[in-house]
């Protein structure tokens, strides 16, 4: 028999928020990771929205005719068919790429269906090369839009009323979603369920997934040392830029880096240069500006602290290589896209 103390304890009802169905489409050729990224944000969201009775997510994953579909990995997926949705609301439909831009808007059936089903739909996305799909159904037309980097000139040409943004991981332009190549469906789905839950949970959902909530810059953002690394085969200039990365406090000057090499000066400021395509000034400056954005994105520490462990003279010419190379003072970037909250 329960207390009056217990029954009073208790909840007298629970809200729960209705979940949002997300539909993917799939096809012959569908690029797995384009639909598995997304599918593995909303699930982990979902675990989070329900411990605090926030929005979840109802995913499924849909084809024209429904059952197997062979991923351009080589995957098999069990698809329901599009038929099987019915008249049931769809919240957001998401088009995944595919490993050849032809396999995207090969399945006329399915391009039938996403014409007819998207204007009923709350938001309609595409990851990598979906957006050819999205733009041959005119989902595209008159809105900014953007899709793998390599394909943007393509896909501007091919559909000349859409406006493309070659350099976005995302676009956002009403109710369209458009996202970049492969890994930036994780990023749009971010984005999604920090507008559909708030960003304590797309946080949490970003750390699970180990990436960040925002990422910086555009599709040809880089680290600093694989972008050097990236203009040669491997040799003993890649050991010195770790080294750099490590020791940015240290004397990085020319004379400092050739010694350690065992290089004459000049020698090595006109190897490294032939090389890497940068002075080596250049090099360092980069690598230190690589590591103050990382850690303005990932801790709190002071800008001037930072700027200090990074190797700069002081904060005020940490501030002009920010403006310099990104465009935005360090603490403008900060607000963007750290992941950590003050």
């Amino acid at each position: 028999m329960t207390s009056k103390i217990e029954r009073a304890a208790r909840p007298r009802f629970t809200v729960f928020t209705p979940s949002r169905h997300i539909v993917f489409t799939v096809y012959e050729g569908v690029s797995l990771l384009d639909l598995s990224g997304p599918l593995e944000a909303f699930r982990v969201a979902t675990d989070f929205a329900l411990k605090e009775h926030r929005t979840s997510y109802e995913c499924t994953v849909v084809s024209s005719r429904g059952g197997p579909v062979k991923t351009v990995n080589g995957v098999e997926l069990n698809a329901k068919s599009m038929r099987s949705i019915g008249n049931k609301p769809i919240d957001t439909l998401v088009v995944p790429g595919g490993g050849v831009v032809e396999d995207v808007t090969r399945d006329r059936a399915l391009l039938r269906w996403i014409s007819k089903v998207a204007p009923r739909c709350k938001r309609v996305c595409s990851v990598c090369v979906g957006s050819f799909l999205l733009a041959a159904a005119g989902v595209l037309d008159g809105r900014r839009a953007t899709t793998h980097w390599v394909h943007a000139s393509l896909l501007a040409s091919r559909y000349p009323n859409v406006a493309v943004v070659p350099d976005a991981i995302f676009v956002h332009d009403g109710t369209v979603w458009t996202s970049a190549g492969v890994t930036a469906g994780i990023d749009l789905a971010l984005a999604l369920i920090e507008e559909d839950a708030g960003r304590e949970v797309a946080i949490s959902v970003a750390r699970i997934l180990v990436v960040y909530l925002k990422r910086a810059g555009g599709q040809s953002q880089y680290s600093a040392l694989l972008d050097a690394q990236a203009h040669a085969d491997s040799d003993h200039f890649n050991e010195l830029e770790q080294w750099i990365a490590e020791h940015l406090k240290s004397d990085l000057r020319v004379e400092a880096l050739a010694d350690h090499v065992h290089m004459s000066p000049r020698n090595f400021a006109r190897i490294y240069a032939q090389t890497r395509g940068r002075s080596p000034a250049k090099a360092v400056k980069a690598i230190r500006l690589d590591a103050a954005r990382r850690r303005l994105e990932e801790t709190t520490d002071r800008v001037v602290t930072i700027a200090e462990e990074c190797g700069f003279s002081g904060e005020e010419q940490m501030r002009l290589a920010f403006i310099h190379t990104l465009g935005v003072s360090p603490r403008d970037y900060r607000k963007r896209f750290a992941s950590t909250q003050s």
